[in-house]
């Protein structure tokens, strides 16, 4: 084995193993922006219902607000 030949596959190993970390931390990545996702929709779901139950508890106005009894 040459000493160009050994540099060359010391280079080669050292670039699959930084492919290799790389895959890994794509994948926790993913992982993480996955869940992420799922806290979101979840969020936005309730945001929608909560929204919803504060437009069905408010009082309907057709006009100006009557004053209160005490007047």
């Amino acid at each position: 084995m040459t000493a160009a030949h050994s540099h060359d596959a010391a280079r080669l190993d050292a670039l699959e193993i930084r492919i290799s970390h790389q895959d890994e931390t794509i994948a926790e990545l993913n992982e993480m922006v996955t869940a992420q996702w799922t806290t979101l929709d979840a969020l936005t779901r309730q945001v929608k219902r909560l929204r919803e139950e504060i437009q069905n508890m408010a009082p309907q106005r057709d006009g100006p607000e009557a004053p209160p009894p005490h007047y």
